[in-house]
């Protein structure tokens, strides 16, 4: 794919030019039969096909709605190919590049102050983590858990009320590089947090009764780069001995890590690394969940997109045991959030739901005792894919924090 640069330019930022995806197009292809699938599968191979859903060319099969990002120069000869073999797509966007600049589409009202309404660059991100300690001394404080391959500090906000003893929750966000929504809505949850904190009677009881460890970017280096050089960046990391670069960090985990052959390859967007925990965010993150394993009785990750609430398992069809109770919670938590926009979400196991998937972050933290792990997939189903404008931000924030109190609010009341 374009986006895989050699090692050497990664150090040389500043004098490579952004990637342009003028002319580049985003279709959905409605896959009716075996045979479709494959076609997609063989269009892969000689096109370079960004896939945005599923998220890898293995994943693809018959009666599934496949999106892919396509180059212009390259757009004609596989929509031809589509057409000739009538197959049933939509352009879900014309122009990509011009999807990217009209992303930022909230006006800033006051450029000094740090704004929920808009995507954050990493160097705003940080500045904002400081300025929360610094106005919520007694309540946030910042832990550095690790740093990146490219010395980035990886930190955690650590948010907490009154009462010291008491239950964790650990939720993450930005795992890939691409998804700007994710760190936006951990943003605005440490905000909501601390802005309602003793005025807001369920928040406030929330809060004295849990520490909330937020990490509000996991992939910082990969974040930096979607920001920098190229918005539609997933991975992040260097790779010994291969031209290409980047890590899929939600492959990484030490679960089932080498089941999915697929996952080999440094070229792929899912590549798994060389060895579980091998990239040093995936070892930061897992050395400190265990070490507060005693206090954490849930893990929430948040991604986009595809409006879905997913738990264990990906790497197997297997249930976990206590599946009817996080089907359960699923589904009451997935109708709050429909409450104020009526945004529809669905719900389930990750490999029935979305597609399998090996050495998540979800079912390592399960495995290791976490038994109410879920996972966020934000707005939208597809329409802007990862590049929902800022108005949407908002909206979105506000739906999704409906859906975690609910999740908090049952997890205190059912678990010791």
């Amino acid at each position: 794919m374009r986006f895989l640069l050699p090692v050497g330019l990664i150090t040389t930022t500043l004098a490579i030019a952004p990637v342009r995806f003028d002319g580049d197009k985003v279709l959905r292809v409605k896959l009716q039969d075996e045979k479709q699938a494959n076609i997609i599968k063989d269009l892969a191979k000689t096109s370079q096909l960004d896939f945005w859903y599923p998220d890898a060319t293995h994943h693809v099969a018959a009666n599934m709605t496949v999106d892919f990002q396509i180059s212009a120069k390259e757009s004609q000869f596989v929509e031809s190919a589509l057409d000739q073999n009538q197959m049933h797509y939509e352009i879900l966007i014309h122009d990509v590049q011009e999807e990217v600049e009209k992303q930022f589409d909230v006006k800033e009202d006051n450029p000094g102050r740090h704004s929920y309404a808009k995507y954050n660059n990493w160097n705003k991100i940080v500045a904002w983590t400081e300025k929360m300690v610094h106005k919520h001394p007694k309540m946030v404080s910042r832990i550095k858990i690790g740093t990146t391959v490219e010395d980035n500090p990886l930190y955690v906000l650590k948010i907490a009320g009154k009462d010291k003893r008491r239950k964790a929750i650990f939720m993450d966000c930005g795992i890939h590089a691409r998804e700007w929504i994710s760190p936006a809505f951990c943003q605005w949850f440490v905000y909501q947090a601390t802005k309602t904190y003793g005025k807001n009677k369920i928040m406030t009881k929330l809060l004295d009764r849990m520490n909330f460890y937020v990490l509000p970017v996991f992939n910082v280096d990969g974040y930096i780069w979607s920001w920098t050089q190229n918005r539609m960046w997933r991975k992040r990391s260097r790779n010994q001995n291969s031209k290409c670069i980047g890590t899929d960090l939600n492959r990484n985990f030490n679960v089932s890590w080498n089941s999915f052959p697929n996952t080999n390859d440094p070229c792929q967007e899912i590549y798994r690394g060389p060895a579980p925990e091998s990239e040093k965010e995936t070892k930061a993150v897992s050395d400190f969940i265990r070490s507060h394993l005693k206090s954490i009785k849930a893990y929430i990750t948040f991604h986009s997109y595809s409006q879905m609430l997913l738990f264990p398992y990906g790497y197997t069809s297997e249930l976990p045991p206590n599946h009817k109770n996080l089907a359960k919670v699923a589904k009451i938590a997935t109708d709050v959030l429909s409450t104020p926009y009526e945004t529809h979400y669905t719900y389930g196991p990750i490999a029935s739901t979305i597609y399998p998937t090996s050495g998540s972050s979800l079912d390592w933290a399960y495995n290791l005792g976490i038994k109410h792990t879920f996972a966020f997939e934000l707005r939208d189903k597809g329409r802007f894919g990862f590049l929902l404008p800022e108005s949407q931000i908002k909206p979105t924030c506000k739906e999704t924090m409906l859906a975690v109190k609910f999740i908090v609010k049952y997890i205190l009341k059912h678990t010791s």
